[in-house]
């Protein structure tokens, strides 16, 4: 007897659309996919049923506005397993940065009737206003990550997350530090892994696309920085830069925000 179909639904908070392009861009792939999966929702790719009841709904995006949190209280109740794919709906992602600044200043900086525009205070993660079952980290989310991931739900394999820091895909790949011999700014040694280590391998430090990894150690690295020569607000701009509101990227970024520079000459 066969296996029932997976049913799935994709749905888009605030966001770029680019995580959802994990299924999209799997090219010929996709169609052997669709023999074990089923979208009852995918805006994207063209259709539409957001309300429908499905196994696992990937939700792509922040919640940065009352709509956002409408919509995301409503999937959960009709979704068995929530899933969070890409930065902004595991950490805030870029639009979070707002977070850390004045934002009706902002506002009243750049529209005219800044009045007319709906939003919450804050960008946050699905996960700090919804019950989120899994997490897909990264910006954006890869393909094997997501194929991965539904692998183990076809097998009926309890899903692991991928915490595991960046600086060991180096290793296995036999990429020079980029960090010890070139004094990059490199966030590789609290940063999970996801990307294939891809801007080392070309010699350039890790941005953190993939968030934080389990147990970084922040301070060290950030003191690190310092020691190449790093300002504080750079520090603090290299932690805030993806995963700003990440609780160990936050609180890095804080920390060195408020660190006047000439506090490092005494």
């Amino acid at each position: 007897m066969a296996t029932p179909k997976l049913t799935l639904a994709v749905h888009k908070l605030t966001s770029c659309s680019g995580c959802q392009l994990a299924f999209l861009n799997q090219g010929t792939a996709l169609l052997d996919m669709l023999e074990e999966v089923e979208f009852l929702h995918f805006i994207e790719a063209g259709i539409e049923g957001p309300e429908q009841a499905v196994d696992v709904a990937f939700v792509e995006g922040s919640i940065s506005t009352p709509e956002d949190l409408e919509r995301a209280r409503a999937l959960r109740k009709n979704s068995k397993l929530v899933v969070t794919i890409g930065a902004c709906a595991t950490s805030g992602g870029i639009q979070a940065l707002r977070n850390m600044a004045d934002g009706p200043a902002w506002q009243a900086a750049i529209y005219a009737r800044p009045d007319f525009i709906a939003t919450l205070a804050t960008s946050t993660g699905v996960a700090e206003h919804i019950k989120v079952d899994f997490e897909l980290w990264g910006c954006p989310i890869t393909v094997e990550q997501m194929r991965h991931f539904l692998r183990q739900l076809r097998l009926g394999v309890q899903p692991r997350p991928e915490a595991e820091k960046l600086c060991m895909e180096c290793k296995r790949r036999l990429q020079v530090c980029v960090m010890v011999t070139r004094g990059a700014p490199c966030l590789g040694p609290v940063v999970r892994t996801g990307c294939g280590a891809l801007c080392p391998a070309f010699g350039r430090a890790c941005y953190g696309c993939f968030g934080p990894s389990e147990q970084p150690n922040c301070d060290s690295l950030a003191n690190r920085f310092a020691g190449l020569g790093l300002l504080p607000d750079d520090i603090a701009r290299r932690f805030a830069a993806i995963h700003s509101h990440s609780v160990p990227f936050r609180e890095q970024s804080r920390r060195w925000q408020s660190i006047d520079v000439r506090e490092l000459d005494e």
